[in-house]
């Protein structure tokens, strides 16, 4: 009995205001409460679409007007108890955000209500009284109220959507650009899983207005999606030129991003099912296999272990390669650790090995015999440099090919076995080969 009393009275309430309004603006008066009081009425029709116009109408006109609507606004949805006329209120602020460049003051009011203790959506306290299904209808204005709570701290899609991806070549400015990503992506995320709580359950599944607001809310999230599939690609683009702790939180978001792509998938079918969209309107949802989540994982773990050893243990002594480690390791640090510190370590660790091996075959070839050899009865007093530069010339391989072309013409009959060494391995006075 208490409950049938409740809806009537907020039933005659919401309809004598809206009266009221009527018979105000019909006398020529007219401003932004009597306007948002007859775009939210209780009945359930769908939100009208002249009044979203002539509100933007006032806005061109009189800018100080912003400051009216968010308090019209916080005063109607914060007094009602039904939730037709909180959903029109909320789909009318989803309305007006999207029709409103970036740079309106309709959002800055917004935020100052909020940050004023004037209006809170998140948590949002709504409470209906003017149906049977109270609860169902509950849960999806307070949903609807987050996911508009959550839009309000985020840049405007449109903006993210009109720049051009193309990322500077220098990489101190693509690691710039890949930080603000860090910080838009987590809350694209988030605003995805506001759309996905936004499914209407019970009764509130089959109302005509909520399906009509339920049709606005996807069609924004299929350009949030569609934003954060590119984005997230130019992330995974410069993974490994960032510095730890980025590259900890961009593989953070790929691997939320796999388990959100299957949700997200679940979530479109059942709007499908409901009509709520098109068959083929949905964009394309980019399946993350868990394989590919492990193999990336421990990539980047082996690849950040080399962080924990220090250049000075690899080598015991100073040399160039100790140095040069050193400088990169400077220049990274100065940077802003654009580089990881793994890769100097790594360069470190080459370069020691290189020059180790070649000591090993510097030492291999001093045990070699000298390239000219001096017989038993000359001594080596007897032989100027002129001498010695005609024996190297003629023990050149050039000398021995003009040799054997003299040969081959002289006697083309005979096989010589020095020959056939030559041609069967021609790489081997190439000690680079």
């Amino acid at each position: 009995m208490h409950r049938r009393f409740q809806r009537f009275f907020t039933s005659l309430k919401e309809h004598g205001c809206v009266s009221y309004a009527k018979i105000a603006t019909a006398s020529g008066f007219c401003d932004v409460d009597l306007l948002l009081i007859k775009a939210t009425a209780p009945d359930d029709l769908p939100l009208p679409e002249r009044y979203v116009h002539e509100l933007l109408k006032i806005f061109s006109i009189s800018p100080c007007s912003f400051r009216s609507f968010s308090l019209s606004f916080t005063r109607r949805f914060r007094s009602t108890h039904c939730w037709r006329v909180a959903l029109k209120c909320l789909l009318l602020v989803h309305r007006l955000l999207r029709s409103l460049p970036e740079d309106s003051p309709l959002r800055s009011e917004l935020l100052w209500t909020r940050s004023a203790r004037l209006l809170s959506l998140n948590p949002c306290h709504f409470r209906d009284a003017s149906s049977s299904a109270s609860e169902d209808y509950t849960s999806f204005i307070r949903a609807y109220a987050g996911l508009l709570d959550e839009a309000l701290n985020i840049f405007s899609i449109e903006t993210i959507l009109s720049e051009d991806g193309e990322f500077p070549e220098n990489l101190s400015d693509r690691m710039r650009e890949v930080g603000k990503l860090l910080e838009i992506l987590p809350q694209l995320q988030s605003l995805i899983d506001r759309v996905m709580d936004c499914r209407p359950i019970g009764s509130a599944a089959r109302s005509f207005i909520i399906k009509s607001a339920m049709k606005h809310i996807i069609r924004d999230s299929f350009i949030c999606y569609t934003t954060f599939r590119r984005d997230i690609v130019v992330l995974l683009e410069n993974l490994f030129h960032m510095p730890h702790r980025n590259c900890i939180s961009a593989f953070g978001i790929y691997k939320k991003a796999a388990l959100q792509a299957q949700q997200l998938s679940e979530f479109y079918d059942w709007c499908k099912a409901r009509d709520l969209c098109g068959p083929y309107e949905n964009p394309f949802i980019d399946r993350i296999p868990h394989i590919q989540i492990q193999a990336l994982e421990s990539f980047l773990d082996g690849m950040w272990q080399l962080t924990d050893q220090s250049p000075s243990s690899s080598s015991s002594t100073a040399s160039p390669s100790s140095s040069i480690a050193r400088s990169r390791s400077s220049l990274t640090e100065d940077d802003g650790e654009f580089m990881p510190r793994g890769d100097v370590n790594l360069v470190s660790m080459q370069w020691e090995k290189f020059e180790d091996n070649a000591l090993v075959v510097r030492s291999k070839e001093d045990e070699r015999e000298p390239l000219i050899k001096l017989e038993d009865g000359e001594k080596a007093i007897g032989w100027d440099w002129e001498a010695l530069l005609e024996a190297s010339i003629n023990l050149s391989p050039m000398n021995q090919q003009q040799t054997f072309e003299e040969a081959r013409e002289d006697q083309s009959g005979k096989e010589k076995e020095w020959q056939l060494q030559i041609h069967n391995n021609p790489g081997s006075h190439n000690p680079f080969y």
